[in-house]
């Protein structure tokens, strides 16, 4: 079994072929990141419904204006429900607009404060921004955080590691030209990567532009298998396992 650790079913019309097919492609576990207010309810749904689905419920930092006292206690009380069991996806973002950094970085430090009142891991969104995005997570002395899309250098992924944070890798991976990528993932112990999709977005090789799916999660486990010269089968046990206590759940 694998496990999806980022995936945004809200955003399929067809979510149930969606599973369907993540299901028959041996993903049995799948995440799904908060990203803005309005997705909340979906993402209840969702998990209600289907049982292979777990939640997560967080502003995305491109999204940090909706952001708000009203939008922190509704991600609280939705916490209580027993399938959502992170927050995320959270973090900075100046790949696309840095105009309101400082408010990014405002709303980052609120949502992480209201992780470790919860005691719940993180789901970190960091674009463009790591500097600045491993200062505020080691001020706020979190513990336990997936670095979402990871895109830093192999010498970061080591300092998050340090921290005791995993690396999540996902389709870009497969990228002919993702050397800084496969470079991480060479020099990174597998017990500190988990998989993911980020579907729609990112879909691997030979689905590059693609809508993407967990069920190409496979191509990015075997990828990480090739990459490290590893059995496929034992990057599937160990991701699954660092996924699954990661997150807390069977």
């Amino acid at each position: 079994m694998l496990v999806d650790t980022h995936a945004h079913i809200d955003y399929f019309e067809d979510s149930e072929k969606v599973i369907r097919e993540s299901l028959e492609a041996d993903v049995g576990r799948i995440i799904i990141p908060g990203v803005e207010p309005e997705t909340f309810d979906k993402i209840i749904e969702l998990v209600d419904r289907y049982d292979c689905c777990w939640g997560s419920m967080g502003v995305h930092p491109s999204d940090a204006k909706k952001f708000n006292n009203e939008v922190a206690n509704r991600m609280i009380e939705l916490c209580k429900h027993p399938k959502i069991i992170s927050i995320g996806e959270i973090g900075l973002d100046y790949y696309h607009d840095k105009t309101f950094a400082q408010l990014q970085k405002e709303v980052f430090e609120k949502q992480l404060e209201i992780a470790k009142v919860l005691d719940l891991p993180v789901v970190i969104h960091d674009r463009d921004a790591h500097g600045d995005t491993f200062e505020i997570m080691k001020k706020s002395g979190i513990k336990k955080a997936i670095m979402h899309c990871y895109s830093g250098s192999l010498e970061f992924a080591r300092e998050c590691i340090k921290k005791g944070w995993l690396i999540a890798v996902g389709g870009v991976v497969t990228f002919k030209n993702a050397k800084k990528l496969k470079e991480t993932v060479e020099g990174i112990g597998l017990e500190s990567i988990v998989l993911e999709t980020d579907c729609p977005f990112l879909a691997p090789h030979p689905f590059r532009g693609s809508e993407n799916s967990p069920k190409y999660l496979k191509l990015i486990a075997k990828e990480i298998a090739n990459i490290k010269d590893l059995p496929y089968d034992e990057v599937a046990r160990v991701t699954t396992q660092n996924a699954l206590k990661f997150f807390d759940i069977e």
